[in-house]
């Protein structure tokens, strides 16, 4: 069993099948938005890009809106989304209040963090479907005003911006000044940068120097880290500023050159349009054939994020850099939610997170060149040994390797099997390892 659906920001391969999946056409739309509660009944294929448009009608916004417009709420929740409010909202499972899941038995129950389905609640984050797939979610939302004020703050090495992830994520302040948002990039060794964002009312966006908002359509919003130290958006360009490059990824199409920039229309400058570019290349291997023409060394894809505590994530780039090479590379921190103040995090079984401790998300995607050896993954799979190391997790949305024995110790595999059992006495869903792993 598995669903239909006409967008993915997955990026492993799966088993054909020619079963024709769940019709979740029907289950795209907000149902209904309390403002004073500052909550909203979504459905769960509902993507973020249709969930904003509707929260900021109300000057709302979900408590973390992951990076790509395409994602959805039941998707985020199912598979671990993240963004620049994580050091201090969490994931996006922790702003849920109840969730309506469609279960392997063919039930639908509804979920809460206590009560006869807390166990259901409690293992879905990171299930991705192997536990059945929300209908509906209750979730929280904030208030934020219309602008946002960034700043971008330089480092020369990353020790010293672990040290400032640290800092802030604790105090939610840099030099006396709130932080609303919190990520970064590391371009090399020794250039990396955090982004500080300020929501920021009217009255003080046109107190600020920047003559007008950015939009960073035209122009890429990657390149301007470097380019100057404060800038100014409307909360919706600042939530979506990585979906038009698709990061920095939308230069393996060539819109980092002005001529094709200006070429390609700006309502397909989206990730959802580069995702499904990748797909045909996956599907007919046009860059595979060309490299065979050119003579070049056969790729392998390194599409990851993984995690680790900020203590250790200079020793990751550090060994990231001199191992696979890549850059830019992506950095945002997270931390178990605190709703009621220090010491009320409360985690979760099936994403271990240790409560009160600091966590950087590396991103890194795109293609290393190997040889003959690629289709054994050599790189992805020093990354996952690198990763165990350095007690860190990675995303299951890409292709993982793990065997059987680590998967479900990083996992806690034995308690989701106890849950799954109860929910999918039948095993018409695939386990997590079968989705994850062996791509089932």
């Amino acid at each position: 069993m598995r669903l239909a659906k006409r967008t993915s920001n997955l990026f492993r391969s799966r088993a054909a099948t020619k079963a024709p999946g769940l019709d979740v056409t029907g289950l795209d739309g907000v149902i209904s938005i309390d403002p004073e509660a500052r909550t909203a009944d979504v459905q769960g294929m509902c993507t973020y890009e249709t969930l904003v448009d509707a929260t900021l009608a109300h000057g709302l916004i979900p408590l973390v809106v992951p990076q790509l417009r395409t994602i959805t709420l039941g998707g985020a929740v199912t598979g671990l989304g993240i963004e620049s409010t994580s050091f201090r909202n969490g994931l996006p499972h922790e702003s849920v209040l109840e969730m309506d899941v469609l279960t392997g038995a063919g039930e639908i129950v509804t979920a809460r963090p206590t009560g006869e389905h807390a166990d259901l609640f409690d293992a879905f984050p990171n299930s991705y479907g192997s536990l059945g797939y929300a209908t509906r979610l209750r979730i929280e939302l904030e208030a934020v005003p219309p602008y946002v004020a960034l700043r971008h703050v330089r480092f020369d090495d990353p020790v010293r911006l672990a040290e400032a992830v640290e800092a802030i994520s604790t105090s939610r302040t840099w030099e006396g000044a709130r932080v609303d948002g919190l990520d970064g990039v590391a371009f090399t060794p020794d250039e990396l940068y955090l982004t500080l964002a300020r929501w920021c009312t009217a009255d003080e966006a046109a107190a600020r120097p920047e003559p007008r908002p950015s939009t960073y359509v035209d122009e890429i919003f990657y390149r301007s880290l470097q380019q100057r130290e404060t800038d100014l958006m409307t909360v919706l360009d600042y939530l979506w500023r990585w979906d038009t490059d698709w990061f920095w990824c939308s230069g393996a199409f060539g819109l980092h050159q002005p001529r094709v920039r200006r070429l390609w229309p700006r309502s397909k400058r989206r990730s959802d349009v580069y995702h499904r570019l990748v797909g045909l290349d996956t599907r007919f291997g046009i860059v595979a054939r060309l490299d065979r023409w050119k003579k070049l060394p056969e790729r392998e894809r390194v599409v990851q994020d993984i995690e680790v505590p900020v203590g250790r994530i200079a020793e990751f780039l550090t060994w990231f850099d001199d191992a696979v090479g890549m850059r830019p590379v992506w950095l945002c921190p997270l931390r178990l939610r605190e709703p009621d103040g220090p010491g009320s995090a409360r985690t979760w079984s099936s994403y271990p997170l240790e409560p009160g401790t600091t966590y950087v998300n590396a991103g890194f995607w795109g293609t290393v060149q190997v040889g003959p050896g690629a289709a054994d993954a050599p790189t992805n799979r020093a990354i996952e040994a690198r990763v165990h190391e350095l007690d860190g997790h990675k995303s299951l949305y890409s292709e993982a390797f793990y065997d059987a024995a680590t998967f479900e110790q990083l996992y806690n595999g034995s308690h989701l099997a106890v849950v799954k059992k109860t929910y999918d006495p039948d095993d018409r869903l695939s386990t997590l390892y079968e989705k994850a792993v062996r791509q089932k």
